[in-house]
């Protein structure tokens, strides 16, 4: 898709501090981080919230997944929250799924 960040970010069109890079996922740092660690896991492929990824390519939400919890004990000690925000109303403001990694400090839940 031509107008979203993401897409952009993941060709290389805008810049990004780029933590892992494969051939279907990539992750990078959040310009607006709200923990220690706070990192972005991005499948490649352009879907625009975790149920339509879920419907379409399990596998790929699988990789996903593994990639946040592999990055998040590199980071973290493997001690992590992972957030999917799905629509306006739930917090979400780019429409490609990304799984937000958050680490660092206890977290607490949310009310």
């Amino acid at each position: 898709m031509t107008d979203c960040l993401f897409c952009k970010i993941i060709a290389g069109d805008l810049p990004s501090d780029m933590v892992y890079r494969g051939d279907r996922v990539v992750a990078f740092r959040d310009i607006n981080p709200v923990a220690p660690t706070h990192i972005l896991v991005v499948p490649v492929d352009h879907h625009p919230d975790v149920v339509h990824l879920a419907a379409k390519d399990e596998p790929l939400l699988t990789e996903v997944v593994t990639v946040a919890g592999e990055l998040a004990k590199a980071e973290a000690g493997g001690q992590f929250r992972l957030v999917f925000n799905t629509g306006a109303e739930a917090g979400q403001t780019v429409f490609h799924v990304h799984a937000h990694v958050l680490a660092g400090q206890p977290m607490g839940i949310p009310g």
